[in-house]
This record gives structure tokens, C-alpha cells and sequence, in this order.
């Protein structure tokens, strides 16, 4: 991986630092490795997929942080019943059968009445502690680790980029719309480990749907436009506090303080593409 691009995939927006660790599960490599200490670019070796950690990591984890991850086929299952709600009909994208499913292979279809293909690529979504993001980009099966062919990925931004590609023909036209996807589609999570793990797999799906399109890699500007918005989106938090982990704020101290105050936890920004603004996550929960 491109050194720009990954220092880029390891910074934490609202503290303007790398994200951290939040997790033990790599302390005895080092100090370095530390729950409260930044993942740096050359510690990224280290770390694994679910499907690559031992039995007993696993188990550490789910006891820990309530770590599980959904089988593939319960993701797609899932998905299809959101959209079966927006579409008002089954099996849009493919249909399940046997803890299987079996990819559409007609051009998604659009019931009108003001939905149309624009407005399902720009559909706000939000996944909640999303771990390595299985929902929203299957690159992966999550209980085997194999690799997903494009056809059989299931994830929200899989589902929005294949109506991309069904629905433009230019290069520019793509990429406006694959951004919209991209600027609208969310996910938070507190161990480090799991969102460098995400951003890297929405970033390299991405670069899948890119180069399967257009027959070659994209270009180094476009890979940073989309990193900066998946750095924004796929943020680092504590989703029972809405703050960084492990934060306090600074306090100034004053003439009569003896010792340096504890502030509050930071609480953490996200960015609203449509308004270009930053705010805090905090805020549209009021």
C-alpha cells in the first residue's frame, strides 16, 4: 500500500492524530502495541482479521468489547430486508436460499414514484460498531475469509456501486456518483485494529469496482479524494459516550490550581458532505 494512502487510512479526524489501538490484543508485542498508544504505519504487520486470529482471541474479544461477527449470509439477509422495505419487493439484488444467495443478473430494476437510482446510491446508512465493516463491503466471506467475486458482494456500498456502474457511462459520471455513494454511506467502531481493517476494505472495494469498470487502477488523486472521505466516515468511537476513546480534553490550568484538571471526553466529529460542514456525532442524536 501506497506510504501516503496509509498514513492517510490511520488518522483520526477529530483528534488530528493516528487512531489507536483501543484493544490488548496485540500488548504483547510491545509497548508500542498499548491500548491507549497510535497505531503507526509500521506497527500495521500486526494486525489480523477475525478469521486470522486463534479460537481463544475471538472469544477474548466477544468477552471483552461483544465482539461477533454475522456470517456472510445473515449480512445479505439483512440488507435484503432493508431494501425489500425501500424497493416494496423481495429479492431485488439476489435472492437467499440455504444460508446462500444467488446474485440477480438483470439491471436492478426502480419502482418510481420518486425512487429512482439516484436517490438509492445516495441513501444515508449508519453502521453501528461495524468491526471490519462486513455490511457495508464484502470483500470477504466473514466465517472463512475467502474472497467474494464482485457478483456475490453484498454490502451497502456493493449494492449502491453496482447500480453505479448499471447507470453511467462516463469515467466522470462514475466517479460523481461512486463519491455520492461513498459520502453517504457510515460506520463507527472503538477497537483500532477493526477500522483500520474497514477503512482498508471500502477503500480497496473502491479500487475493485474501479478497475473491474474501467480496466486499471485509479488514479493516485482519486484514491485520495475517496481515502479523505472514508477517513471521515468510518471514524473511531466510543458509541456509549460518542467520544474518542480513552479522551479527556486538555484543561487550562489557573493561578490557583495545584494539580492539572481532568476535562471531558472529546467528543467526535464527522463530516456532512452535504453541507460541507464538520459536526459532531453527538449533535444529530438531539
Amino acid at each position: 500500500m501506497d506510504g501516503v494512502i496509509l498514513n492517510f487510512l490511520l488518522k483520526d479526524r477529530t483528534t488530528n492524530k493516528n487512531i489507536i489501538w483501543a484493544t490488548d490484543s496485540y500488548c504483547q508485542l510491545g509497548d508500542q502495541f498499548s491500548a491507549n498508544m497510535p497505531i503507526l504505519p509500521e506497527l500495521v504487520y500486526a494486525i489480523k482479521r477475525r478469521t486470522e486470529k486463534t479460537k481463544d482471541e475471538q472469544k477474548d474479544r466477544t468477552r471483552k468489547r461483544a465482539e461477533v461477527f454475522t456470517p456472510s449470509w445473515l449480512c445479505c439477509e439483512m440488507n435484503n430486508n432493508i431494501d425489500e422495505d425501500w424497493f416494496g419487493q423481495k429479492d431485488v439484488f439476489n435472492s437467499m436460499q440455504d444460508k446462500g444467495w444467488f446474485p440477480n443478473p438483470n439491471k436492478i430494476a426502480f419502482p418510481g414514484k420518486g425512487k429512482d437510482w439516484k436517490q438509492y446510491v445516495q441513501l444515508m446508512w449508519l453502521e453501528i460498531t461495524c468491526g471490519e465493516a462486513p455490511y457495508l463491503a464484502s470483500r470477504y466471506d466473514t466465517t472463512t475469509g475467502e474472497e467474494l467475486p464482485l457478483e456475490r458482494r453484498i454490502g451497502v456500498l456493493d449494492r449502491k456501486l453496482r447500480v453505479v456502474n448499471e447507470n453511467t457511462f462516463r469515467l466522470s459520471e462514475w466517479l460523481e456518483w461512486a463519491f455520492k455513494a461513498f459520502k453517504s454511506t457510515y460506520g463507527f467502531e472503538f477497537q483500532g485494529d477493526n477500522l483500520f481493517l474497514a477503512r482498508e476494505n471500502i477503500l480497496n472495494t473502491f479500487i475493485d469496482y474501479y478497475s473491474a469498470r474501467f480496466g486499471k487502477e485509479p488514479e493516485m488523486k482519486h484514491l485520495i479524494e475517496i481515502t479523505d472521505v472514508i477517513t471521515w466516515n468510518i471514524w473511531q468511537m466510543d458509541g456509549l459516550k460518542d467520544c474518542v476513546p480513552f479522551s479527556k480534553s486538555e484543561v487550562q490550568l489557573d493561578l490557583f490550581s495545584e494539580a492539572p484538571g481532568e476535562g471531558e471526553p472529546i467528543l467526535c466529529k464527522i463530516k456532512d458532505w452535504k453541507n460541507d460542514e464538520v459536526i459532531t456525532f453527538h449533535s444529530i442524536k438531539r
